[in-house]
Protein backbone atom coordinates (compact mmCIF):
# COMPACT_ATOMS: atom_id res chain seq x y z
CA UNK A 1 0.00 0.00 0.00
CA UNK A 2 1.65 3.13 -1.55
CA UNK A 3 2.34 5.78 1.46
CA UNK A 4 -0.32 9.27 1.94
CA UNK A 5 2.68 11.49 0.36
CA UNK A 6 3.13 9.02 -2.38
CA UNK A 7 -0.26 8.90 -3.71
CA UNK A 8 -1.07 12.85 -2.64
CA UNK A 9 2.27 12.71 -5.37
CA UNK A 10 0.73 10.35 -8.25
CA UNK A 11 -2.20 12.40 -8.08
CA UNK A 12 -0.63 15.88 -8.52
CA UNK A 13 1.76 14.04 -11.25
CA UNK A 14 -1.82 13.07 -12.57
CA UNK A 15 -3.35 16.89 -12.77
CA UNK A 16 -0.09 18.20 -13.72
CA UNK A 17 -0.21 15.76 -16.68
CA UNK A 18 -4.04 16.96 -17.68
CA UNK A 19 -2.58 20.45 -17.34
CA UNK A 20 0.58 19.82 -19.87
CA UNK A 21 -1.92 18.32 -22.68
CA UNK A 22 -3.61 20.97 -22.47
CA UNK A 23 -1.45 24.09 -22.54
CA UNK A 24 1.08 21.93 -25.48
CA UNK A 25 -2.36 21.59 -27.23
CA UNK A 26 -3.23 25.37 -26.88
CA UNK A 27 -0.41 26.78 -27.57
CA UNK A 28 -0.58 24.30 -30.71
CA UNK A 29 -3.88 25.59 -31.41
CA UNK A 30 -2.63 29.66 -31.40
CA UNK A 31 0.61 28.72 -33.44
CA UNK A 32 -1.62 27.38 -36.26
CA UNK A 33 -4.24 30.21 -36.80
CA UNK A 34 -1.29 32.93 -35.94
CA UNK A 35 2.01 31.60 -36.77
CA UNK A 36 0.87 29.19 -39.93
CA UNK A 37 -2.57 31.35 -40.44
CA UNK A 38 -4.67 28.62 -40.48
CA UNK A 39 -8.19 29.94 -40.40
CA UNK A 40 -10.37 28.28 -37.26
CA UNK A 41 -13.47 26.98 -38.31
CA UNK A 42 -16.43 27.18 -36.25
CA UNK A 43 -16.18 23.65 -34.65
CA UNK A 44 -12.72 24.98 -34.10
CA UNK A 45 -13.61 28.06 -32.18
CA UNK A 46 -15.98 25.89 -29.96
CA UNK A 47 -13.05 23.20 -29.28
CA UNK A 48 -11.10 26.47 -28.20
CA UNK A 49 -14.03 27.28 -26.08
CA UNK A 50 -13.67 23.73 -23.98
CA UNK A 51 -9.96 23.59 -24.10
CA UNK A 52 -8.70 27.37 -22.91
CA UNK A 53 -10.26 27.34 -20.08
CA UNK A 54 -8.69 24.09 -18.76
CA UNK A 55 -5.16 25.05 -18.97
CA UNK A 56 -6.20 27.61 -15.84
CA UNK A 57 -8.73 25.46 -14.40
CA UNK A 58 -6.30 22.40 -13.94
CA UNK A 59 -3.51 24.67 -12.88
CA UNK A 60 -5.45 26.32 -10.40
CA UNK A 61 -6.28 22.55 -9.11
CA UNK A 62 -2.45 22.27 -9.04
CA UNK A 63 -1.70 25.37 -6.27
CA UNK A 64 -2.36 23.71 -4.02
CA UNK A 65 -4.09 20.41 -5.02
CA UNK A 66 -7.55 20.69 -5.01
CA UNK A 67 -9.41 17.20 -5.95
CA UNK A 68 -12.55 19.10 -7.09
CA UNK A 69 -10.80 20.36 -9.68
CA UNK A 70 -12.02 16.93 -11.92
CA UNK A 71 -15.29 18.04 -11.32
CA UNK A 72 -15.11 21.31 -12.97
CA UNK A 73 -12.80 19.83 -16.06
CA UNK A 74 -14.30 16.93 -16.85
CA UNK A 75 -17.50 18.70 -18.06
CA UNK A 76 -15.68 21.19 -20.24
CA UNK A 77 -13.38 18.11 -21.47
CA UNK A 78 -16.37 16.05 -22.28
CA UNK A 79 -17.81 18.61 -24.33
CA UNK A 80 -14.79 19.12 -26.05
CA UNK A 81 -14.44 15.66 -26.89
CA UNK A 82 -17.85 15.42 -28.20
CA UNK A 83 -17.26 18.65 -30.44
CA UNK A 84 -13.67 17.29 -31.64
CA UNK A 85 -15.18 13.81 -32.11
CA UNK A 86 -18.09 15.37 -34.36
CA UNK A 87 -15.19 17.38 -36.50
CA UNK A 88 -13.18 14.33 -37.20
CA UNK A 89 -16.82 12.94 -38.44
CA UNK A 90 -17.13 15.61 -40.50
CA UNK A 91 -13.93 16.29 -41.86
CA UNK A 92 -14.00 12.11 -42.79
CA UNK A 93 -17.14 12.50 -44.38
CA UNK A 94 -18.73 10.37 -42.29
CA UNK A 95 -21.47 13.00 -41.43
CA UNK A 96 -23.42 14.14 -44.67
CA UNK A 97 -22.82 17.94 -46.44
CA UNK A 98 -26.45 18.71 -45.70
CA UNK A 99 -25.97 18.75 -41.81
CA UNK A 100 -22.29 20.30 -42.11
CA UNK A 101 -22.75 23.45 -39.22
CA UNK A 102 -20.02 25.42 -41.42
CA UNK A 103 -21.97 27.05 -44.28
CA UNK A 104 -20.44 30.77 -44.03
CA UNK A 105 -16.75 31.26 -43.47
CA UNK A 106 -14.32 28.96 -43.03
CA UNK A 107 -15.07 25.17 -44.19
CA UNK A 108 -15.20 22.27 -41.21
CA UNK A 109 -13.48 20.36 -44.05
CA UNK A 110 -11.00 22.62 -44.50
CA UNK A 111 -7.65 20.22 -45.13
CA UNK A 112 -4.44 22.38 -43.62
CA UNK A 113 -2.66 19.16 -41.91
CA UNK A 114 -2.61 15.57 -42.85
CA UNK A 115 0.60 13.68 -41.20
CA UNK A 116 0.63 10.26 -42.32
CA UNK A 117 -2.87 9.94 -44.01
CA UNK A 118 -4.83 9.95 -41.24
CA UNK A 119 -3.72 13.07 -38.56
CA UNK A 120 -5.91 16.18 -38.86
CA UNK A 121 -6.51 19.25 -36.44
CA UNK A 122 -9.70 17.74 -36.02
CA UNK A 123 -8.15 14.51 -34.92
CA UNK A 124 -5.32 15.80 -32.70
CA UNK A 125 -8.05 17.87 -31.12
CA UNK A 126 -9.84 14.80 -30.38
CA UNK A 127 -6.55 12.62 -29.10
CA UNK A 128 -5.83 16.14 -26.45
CA UNK A 129 -9.53 15.92 -25.41
CA UNK A 130 -9.39 11.78 -25.36
CA UNK A 131 -5.85 11.96 -23.03
CA UNK A 132 -7.54 14.62 -20.45
CA UNK A 133 -10.61 12.78 -20.22
CA UNK A 134 -8.71 9.51 -19.37
CA UNK A 135 -6.34 10.96 -17.27
CA UNK A 136 -9.11 12.89 -15.30
CA UNK A 137 -11.05 9.67 -14.49
CA UNK A 138 -7.89 8.00 -13.48
CA UNK A 139 -7.40 10.80 -11.18
CA UNK A 140 -11.04 10.72 -10.07
CA UNK A 141 -10.88 7.05 -9.02
CA UNK A 142 -7.84 7.51 -7.49
CA UNK A 143 -9.03 10.06 -5.09
CA UNK A 144 -12.12 8.45 -4.12
CA UNK A 145 -10.70 5.31 -3.38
Amino acid sequence: MPLPDQKSNANWTILFLCWLVASVSTMGSVFFSSVMEFAPCILCWYQRICLFPLVIILAAGLFPFDKSVVKYALPLAIAGWLTAFYHTLLYAEIIPESIQPCTQGVSCTEEYIDLFGFITIPMLSLLSFSIIIALLIVLQRRMSK
